[in-house]
């Protein structure tokens, strides 16, 4: 292999690859445009040819960059399992670091935890919480040992494998005394403030294609969040505001009846959630004990 080509030549570009977007990729890896663009610009001239095209709307790979894609993330994750797997031969693999999304933070993560620490009191655990692209980045970077949450966007699944625990959908939820308990149309809330998922959440696409469906225009006083403790806040405190968020996110403080579910059919964003790891990794006995232990508790 050429020496010129670094780790973050490859980093860079599968970065750039899965978010299709020079600024997406820059921010997932702190980075600012300009330094990302250079060092895609200098992988390029290293090999000799041209593996994106750059446009208004994007950045699109050509032939070249689709055949070096696969074998870049190959090579990285290779290269990331040998980094991991002396690290826990060097501390008798006692640690584990979990992402987990917001739709399991709130319910299945905290039991499943629980209970696998009660049979590992010797392993160190970490518990993440992010977006959907932060924590997938972090796993790829070698900063998550798995990811736990609802299945993404085909392009930010790249180098991944998914394995699905349940299915769960995505509800809308205000304050017990809101006027909006008696909705049952989502063309009926424009008179609410409307909590809306963000970009970079696994949630969004499902719920924009079951708007656009329904032709009900994006809601133009809506608040983008993906923090489950600002959207239990301001929901509970506020109720002029309703919160489409995942159920999962809510379901303690449905059955609690701190929040109440309103009518609206959102049967059309049933989703997949379940565990992510990368595709050429060999998980440690930990991981292997953990995704058992998350079966386990997602069954019962």
């Amino acid at each position: 292999m050429d020496r010129r080509i670094k780790f973050r030549h490859l980093d860079a570009f599968s970065a750039i690859a899965r978010a299709g977007s020079l600024k997406q990729a820059a921010d997932q890896l702190h980075l600012t445009q300009p330094a990302i663009s250079k060092t895609l610009k200098e992988l390029e001239e290293i090999l000799g040819v041209t593996l994106m095209q750059r446009g208004r709307a994007g950045v699109a790979l050509t032939r070249h960059g689709t055949v070096f894609l696969q074998f870049a993330e190959q090579s990285t994750a290779a290269l990331r399992h040998g980094l991991r797997s002396v690290q826990a031969g060097s501390m008798a693999g006692t640690r584990l670091r979990i992402g987990g999304l917001p739709s399991v933070a709130s319910d299945l993560l905290p039991r499943a935890v629980l209970a696998f620490a009660q049979d590992n009191p010797d392993t160190l655990i970490e518990v993440h919480e992010g977006t959907h692209d932060d924590l997938t980045g972090r796993l790829r970077s070698g900063g998550l040992d798995l990811v736990v949450g609802r299945l993404g966007r085909p392009q930010t699944m790249q180098g991944l494998v998914f394995r699905q625990l349940y299915s769960e959908e995505v509800v809308v939820v205000a304050a017990p005394a809101s006027a909006a308990v008696g909705v049952g149309r989502f063309e009926d809330l424009e008179p609410f403030r409307v909590l809306y998922p963000p970009g970079a959440s696994a949630i969004r696409p499902l719920v924009a294609r079951m708007l656009i469906a329904r032709g009900v225009p994006l809601f133009g006083n809506r608040i983008e969040t993906a923090s489950a403790a600002f959207g239990r806040a301001l929901t509970l405190a506020c109720p002029n505001t309703v919160w489409i968020i995942s159920r999962g996110v809510v379901v303690q403080d449905i059955a609690a009846g701190r929040l109440v579910r309103l009518a609206i059919d959102t049967a059309p964003t049933l989703g997949a959630v379940g565990i992510m790891s990368l595709a050429d990794d060999i998980p440690s006995a930990a991981v292997r004990d953990f995704t058992r232990v998350l079966d386990g508790v997602a069954q019962g």
